[in-house]
């Protein structure tokens, strides 16, 4: 298969440090706006900030940001000398990204979009309301689990610690 050229390369590692920034990036910032939530004393503004979270994550950086780096990931396996399984630490980061992936679309995801109905239906008594609760602390709790994972994930990249599988 022909391989990517050093110029190649490069871009392709900047696109993929770009993604993997946004899908941090953003879920450091939707985590960080769970916090304002506490100083909210309009029902209109809990949806509204509900609704933002949800667009900022489903539309606009985190999902993208997830996607372009599987994307991008996949082009360096199929089109450089690294493979997918060649290294113990790339099987490491295709399990965390996939993992990631997949708990991110059937969890936290629904945990969000449900919140964001909740608080457009019932507005501020959300955040006496059990299920909006729920959803939030599963949110915040699992949600932060992913993004210290991923974290990890990035220095994983960096050092590229374990030996090589093959």
């Amino acid at each position: 298969m022909n391989k990517l050229s050093v110029k190649g390369l490069k871009w392709l590692k900047g696109f993929h440090l770009i993604a993997v920034a946004c899908w941090v990036g953003g879920a450091v910032s939707l985590l960080s706006l769970y916090f304002l939530k506490d100083s909210v004393s309009d029902g209109n503004v809990l949806y509204g900030m509900n609704q933002s979270i949800h667009h900022v994550d489903m539309s606009i950086v985190v999902v993208p940001g997830a996607i372009g780096s599987l994307l991008t990931g996949l082009v360096y396996s199929l089109f450089s000398n690294w493979g997918f399984f060649r290294h113990n630490w790339l099987t490491f980061k295709w399990i965390v990204t996939s993992i990631a992936i997949v708990f991110g679309t059937f969890f936290l995801g629904p945990w969000e979009t449900a919140m964001m109905d909740i608080s457009g239906k019932i507005g501020l008594a959300s955040l006496q309301n059990p299920d909006y609760l729920y959803n939030q602390q599963m949110n915040l709790i699992f949600g932060t689990l992913q993004v210290m994972v991923l974290i990890i994930t990035i220095f994983v990249s960096i050092f590229k610690p374990w030996k090589s599988s093959k």
